[in-house]
C-alpha cells in the first residue's frame, strides 16, 4: 500500500499552518483529518449526507476520484462552494494532496 502526503492549510488564521501528515492510498480526507486530531465536522458520519466536511482542494485534485453527482449536489449546499470545493468524506487520496480547511466556527450549533 502506497503512502502519501496529505498538507493541511486552514482559513481559521488561529490554526498553526500548515499540517502535513502521511496518509495511507484509499483514505478518506475526513478520516486523515479525524486520525490526526484536525477538526473538521461532519454531521452525518461521512456517508454523503450532508455538506459539513466541506473541503478546498488547493493541490492533486488529478490524485482523487471524480466528484459523484450526489456530492455535487451536497456541495452545492455548503457555505462558500467553489471550483476547488470536495467533501472530504468522499475524497479518497491517489497521491499527494494539499486541503484547505474552512473555518469551522461558521457552521452554527457545533
Amino acid at each position: 500500500m502506497n503512502v502519501y502526503e496529505v498538507t493541511f492549510l486552514f482559513e481559521d488564521k488561529n490554526i498553526p499552518q500548515p499540517v502535513v501528515v502521511k496518509a495511507a492510498e484509499g483514505e478518506s480526507i475526513l478520516d486523515i483529518a479525524l486520525e490526526n486530531g484536525i477538526e473538521l465536522h461532519h454531521n452525518c458520519g461521512g456517508v454523503c449526507a450532508c455538506s459539513t466536511c466541506h473541503v478546498y482542494i488547493e493541490e492533486g485534485m488529478e490524485n482523487l476520484p471524480e466528484m459523484t453527482d450526489k456530492e455535487e449536489d451536497y456541495i452545492d449546499r455548503a457555505i462558500n462552494p467553489r471550483l476547488e470545493s470536495r467533501l472530504g468524506c468522499q475524497c479518497l487520496i491517489y497521491g499527494n494532496v494539499t486541503v484547505r480547511i474552512p473555518d469551522q466556527s461558521v457552521l452554527l450549533g457545533h
